[in-house]
């Protein structure tokens, strides 16, 4: 009898048969996620992909129009631009504010001795509250003529006043700075404490540490909260529709892109054109969401790479 030796580091042939019975466990594992991925995802995105091109009012068989729907959003439709800028304002106001707000907290409950998983428990329930149609109601009642705000400083009812209903809708997003404020926590957590210490020893104090060792340790995960927020901000609806009443009111003031959306969609019954607005919306959502990716090599550090 005859022993083939195989030497040390030598690889063995894998037949493709082999290979199937191996990736045979894996794919029923991942089964469900593939379906789910095709029959929610993926095939409903063909559908309104389809419709897009089409004049559609839920009730009759889809004609086919090919692009006139694109056409009329961008030259023919003048609400559909103002919720264009309506959206864009609001996503400049509420990101940064939230961002911001969301980065102080976290600095501070780092520096807490005490309490500190309270607090975070208590500033991370706005974070699972405020996207329900109840906390928006209550948030419009506080902002409405003799509500909170109203009887505290007597500016009047913002919801009712074209220049104020938006930054309420921001405001309460804004509120909910519990998740991106997790985050922050878990990589300030991260960050050495013998940077701090080297940057004390040069003689730099807390706002010079703040800006030398915080900022640049803490960018990749500022950049994944400006990237995951801002998606987010531009797919607002729920506070828009609670605060707006449904119509984007005063004046247009709350009609944020999804709101329009839903209005031509299932309001109007135009849904080959909510189709098309819902394209355009994921194209500029990805496109943006490119230039941040972009633009993150020249402020995001990674120490593991040791450069910017």
């Amino acid at each position: 009898m005859t022993t083939t030796l195989i030497p040390a580091g030598a690889k063995t042939a894998v037949t493709p048969k082999r290979r199937r019975e191996r990736q045979g466990p894996a794919w029923v594992f991942l089964s469900p996620w593939v379906l789910g991925a095709i029959v929610l995802t993926l095939l409903p995105m063909a559908v309104s992909l389809y419709l897009s091109f089409t004049d559609y009012d839920l009730f009759n068989p889809p004609r086919w129009v090919g692009l006139r729907n694109y056409v009329q959003m961008f030259t023919e439709d003048p609400r559909y631009w103002r919720s264009v800028t309506t959206t864009l304002t609001y996503v400049v106001i509420a990101v940064p504010l939230q961002l911001g707000l969301a980065l102080v907290v976290a600095l501070a409950l780092k520096s807490m001795k005490r309490g500190k998983a309270f607090y975070r428990s208590a500033f991370y329930a706005p974070s699972l509250l405020g996207a329900s149609m109840s906390i928006a109601l209550v948030w419009r009642a506080i902002f409405n003529d003799g509500g909170t705000v109203d009887n505290l400083f007597g500016t009047g009812g913002w919801v009712n006043r074209p220049g104020w209903a938006l930054l309420a809708v921001a405001l309460l997003t804004v509120w909910q700075f519990g998740a991106p404020m997790v985050i922050f926590l878990a990589g300030l957590q991260q960050i050495p404490p013998e940077l701090y210490e080297a940057a004390a020893v040069d003689g730099a104090g807390k706002w010079r540490q703040f800006l030398s060792v915080t900022v640049p340790m803490l960018s990749p995960v500022l950049f994944f909260n400006l990237v995951l927020q801002t998606i987010q901000a531009f797919q607002v609806f729920t506070p828009a529709f609670a605060i707006g009443a449904g119509k984007g009111g005063p004046a247009d003031s709350t009609l944020v892109y999804t709101l329009y959306l839903y209005d031509r969609g299932f309001v109007a019954s135009h849904m080959g054109y909510a189709s098309a607005m819902a394209w355009v919306l994921l194209i500029v959502i990805g496109a943006v969401t490119a230039v941040l990716f972009r633009t993150s090599r020249s402020w995001v550090f990674y120490a593991s790479e040791g450069d910017r």
